[in-house]
């Protein structure tokens, strides 16, 4: 049966790197092929990475786009995607954040036959900030904190944090263990 890894987190959390680490972990585990979807990849493709922060103003999209639509576009590639790679019989792990779109995934592992993982990563407020900063996008700073405090407060995120402050993809992937965050 065929696997899927959610991943989410506010920005900054580490879910791109770890969803990579983790996806290594388990073709090293198991010897298979693993296909892994960052959701930021099909959000690029809607502007060049200087114009990022011209989506956020305070935390929330600004009025300068149409995020709805960006959004919506994203979440239908990554479904269609992880929908073929599962439908192949190949373990999926997604980064990105989910906000309202759980039951659109649940649905998909559902549709597809495949047990469900949901993993929040989230890091202590300080540990974000200075990831953020490293790679140069201070203009996701505010979203990132937003971000924390709304998944913190959602009630299907309860039980799937896992705090990674100060902690490396490599010690993350070794201290979760996969069955405490299966969701079906």
């Amino acid at each position: 049966m065929a696997r899927l890894f959610f991943v989410s987190g506010p920005c900054g959390c580490g879910k791109s790197t770890f969803a990579d680490e983790y996806a290594r972990h388990l073709v090293r585990q198991e010897h298979q092929t693993v296909y892994v979807i960052h959701g930021d990849t099909f959000h690029d493709g809607f502007t060049e990475p200087e114009d990022k922060g011209d989506f956020f103003t305070d935390g929330k999209p600004s009025e300068q786009v149409t995020w709805e639509r960006i959004l919506r576009f994203n979440w239908d590639c990554i479904i269609d995607t992880a929908e073929k790679a599962l439908g192949m019989g190949m373990d999926v792990v997604i980064d990105y954040v989910i906000e309202t779109e759980m039951p659109r995934v649940k649905a998909l592992a559902q549709r597809c036959g495949a047990e469900f993982y949901y993993i929040v990563l989230m890091a202590d407020e300080e540990e974000l900030e200075a990831r953020i900063r490293r790679r140069g996008d201070v203009d996701m700073i505010e979203r990132a904190l937003f971000l924390k405090k709304e998944l913190a407060e959602m009630p299907e995120n309860q039980g799937h944090f896992f705090d990674n402050s100060h902690r490396t993809a490599e010690e993350s992937v070794r201290e979760i263990d996969p069955e405490q965050y299966r969701m079906c």
